[in-house]
């Protein structure tokens, strides 16, 4: 049974008056003619970095909290999701491999996400230090064995001993190995840049900081055409001055919206936990207790679609940014992140306000959220 979802139609390059076509769990067609509404249809939110949400978390390994987090972001429009994992015992990444590998075969999540280990001291940010070790091939095998696919990105730093091997391996196997937590010179990072990687995690937060005679990852990772960079568009990690120079420096081709949503997203002002350490939550800033560095945020990909658009970008590069950009990153430009003939079926019906209004999944419509979380 066929369904047609009319409005101001955002694709590749341009926003179109016309209609989506869709076929079951199948983009049909996508047409310019017979606009009707002034709504404004997007493809599926692509969340490459994200530890929870809706007071559920990924963190923790229970796959029943994964799923439950997966609908909260689900209903916010984010329809391909990475579940991301904070500093961690190495017994709880295995339990965690193990545990969400089947939401990986399901389609609720597309993969997992390690956000460390094995990442800088120096640079660890919110990232627990008791964790923080040195890249092993030995755990990366195992996981990416034990996960059979689900493992589908780690962030190093890639001037630990050993991180360009673990680079390097890690490409080898079809994982995204992204930089992050770094406090790496510019020469450290394009290493890690030729070893393989191919996303910088959240630029410019808990990175060396940019300097005109040390340059640092910022600027390696900017200037790296084979990088894509995350950005987290809230208004507290990024101010919108530095969204947008990135957004322009980096192209929409290589700049990918990301939440770093923790499981305080969408919930009240209060205390909350990640990694093992306690998070003060209030007025939409998380930060941890024990020294006020930020931890995660309280992002939905709705509101930072809604940030980015009123930091000036357009809604074919914000669009291309949460969704079309991402999604290519992760090597699903076949299945998602595009409004295209052929594609799956995700979508995002937004009010004129870039509110969310419907949601579609695999030619399903989701039930629309409560709130419009994480603004």
């Amino acid at each position: 049974m066929t369904e047609k979802i009319s409005g101001r139609v955002v694709r590749p390059g341009a926003v179109v008056p016309g209609y989506v076509e869709v076929d079951g769990p199948t983009i049909l067609s996508v047409s310019e003619h017979g606009h009707t509404g002034d709504d404004i249809i997007v493809p599926g939110f692509v969340d490459l970095h994200c530890h929870g949400g809706g007071g559920h978390t990924f963190t923790q390994g229970d796959p029943v909290d994964a799923r439950a987090a997966a609908e909260f972001h689900q209903a916010h429009g984010t329809t391909t999701m990475l579940a991301s994992l904070v500093s961690s015992p190495y017994e709880l990444m295995r339990d965690a491999t193990a545990a969400y590998a089947p939401l990986v075969a399901a389609g609720v999540i597309a993969g997992v996400h390690f956000e460390g280990p094995y990442l800088s001291h120096a640079r660890c940010g919110a990232q627990n230090p008791s964790f923080l070790r040195d890249p092993s091939l030995e755990e990366l095998s195992a996981l990416v064995e034990l996960g059979a696919g689900a493992v589908r990105m780690v962030t190093i730093a890639p001037e630990l001993p050993g991180a360009l091997a673990a680079v390097e391996f890690l490409a080898r196997r079809g994982v995204v190995a992204a930089l992050g937590h770094t406090d790496a010179t510019y020469e450290e990072t394009l290493a890690g840049v030729a070893a393989g990687a191919s996303v910088g995690t959240h630029l410019f937060n808990g990175m060396r900081p940019a300097h005109h005679r040390e340059p640092g990852p910022i600027v390696a990772l900017l200037d790296s055409p084979s990088i894509v960079c995350e950005l987290v568009a809230d208004g507290i990690h990024l101010h919108d001055g530095m969204l947008r120079f990135a957004a322009h420096a980096a192209g929409p081709d290589r700049a990918a919206l990301i939440t770093d949503a923790m499981d305080a997203a969408g919930m009240p002002d209060g205390e909350y936990e990640l990694g093992g350490q306690a998070v003060a939550v209030a007025d939409r800033v998380a930060r941890l207790v024990r020294d006020g560095s930020i931890a995660g945020s309280t992002l939905t990909m709705d509101a930072a679609f809604r940030q980015a658009v009123g930091a000036g970008l357009d809604l074919a590069t914000a669009s291309a940014m949460a969704s079309t950009t991402p999604a290519r990153a992760l090597g699903l430009s076949d299945q998602v992140g595009a409004l295209e003939a052929g594609l799956r079926a995700d979508l995002v019906v937004l009010n004129p306000d870039l509110t969310v209004k419907r949601v579609m999944r695999s030619g399903a419509w989701l039930s629309p959220p409560a709130a419009s979380g994480g603004e």
